[in-house]
């Protein structure tokens, strides 16, 4: 039908294993029963089209960071191509957890090391190391006060395999009240949800790990709306966000601060607030044009 937008809700190929995004048939699912030409496209497929489309939404890309420098320049093809939702300017920005640094208001104190430069660890507290290109905890590990060599050993891991290696401060709050994540669409609030410590002590950064522990709604408050508002005027990119999620923990003065800043593929939970599917569909034909 002439005027219907056609829209790629852009995944991963699971590769003959079990898709891990839930929300993926959900959602085309309700694109379609709203009007819209909507199928889900790995985003390096070699025989996608992507000048067919109105719309290419980045939704489940969720093995991009294992392949940054290919998902980055297949994204920028794809822009030329198409509409890109989040645009390119924002995917070159938040695939590299570098950008923690410009949220240093608002974020976890974040230390950076590339391949080549010593990695310092704190002798004085629970310590957290992982790639500054990764996701679902790929590679994360959190270590004890004073403890070196594990590591180093998963620091120079990480270094033969070209990752810049992220130290952080471990925040007891995640313990206690866990890593609150909220979610914005089409410029407003669409949910907020809490989950529980991803890291527990003694496991090997290169375990399996489960990304979303012990996960239910959450009704934000006014300094954890007021601390991800800050982190999303900080976004230095001069583009549209279509949807964005601030993931908050708690800091040691008990206050909200920023651990992630998700602009690319962010779970957006549809499973547990089914109620927002309406208003993501109502954004993205918006975005369709």
């Amino acid at each position: 039908m002439a005027g219907t937008p056609r829209i790629a809700v852009v995944t991963y190929d699971p590769r003959g294993e079990e898709h891990k995004d839930r929300d993926l048939p959900v959602l085309v699912a309700a694109l379609r029963e709203a009007g819209a030409d909507a199928v889900a496209v790995p985003w390096d497929d070699p025989a996608a089209d992507w000048a067919a489309f109105d719309l290419a939404l980045i939704r489940s890309t969720w093995d991009y960071s294992w392949r940054a420098e290919e998902f980055t320049a297949w994204a920028e093809r794809c822009g030329k191509a198409t509409r890109l939702a989040n645009p390119l300017g924002v995917v070159r920005w938040n695939a590299d957890k570098r950008y923690l640094g410009q949220l240093a208001e608002a974020g976890v104190p974040t230390r950076y090391f590339a391949p080549g430069d010593p990695v310092e660890l704190p002798a004085d507290r629970e310590f957290v190391v992982k790639p500054a290109s990764g996701g679902g905890a790929r590679y994360a590990a959190r270590h004890p006060a004073g403890e070196r060599d594990a590591a180093v050993r998963q620091a120079e891991r990480m270094h033969a395999e070209g990752f810049t290696v992220m130290v952080q401060p471990y925040l007891s709050g995640i313990d206690t009240h866990g890593e609150r994540a909220l979610q914005f669409f089409g410029g407003r609030l669409l949910h907020a949800s809490v989950k529980g410590a991803v890291l527990a002590p003694g496991t090997p950064y290169d375990a399996d790990k489960v990304a979303h522990p012990d996960l239910r709604r959450w009704e934000p408050t006014a300094a954890e709306l007021a601390v991800a508002g800050q982190a999303l005027a900080a976004v230095p990119v001069d583009a549209e966000l279509l949807y964005a999620r601030v993931d908050l923990v708690t800091g040691p003065d008990g206050e909200p601060c920023v651990m992630e800043l998700e602009l690319i593929e962010p779970n957006l939970f549809l499973a547990l607030h089914p109620d927002s599917v309406p208003r993501v569909v109502e954004a993205v034909l918006a975005a369709a044009g």
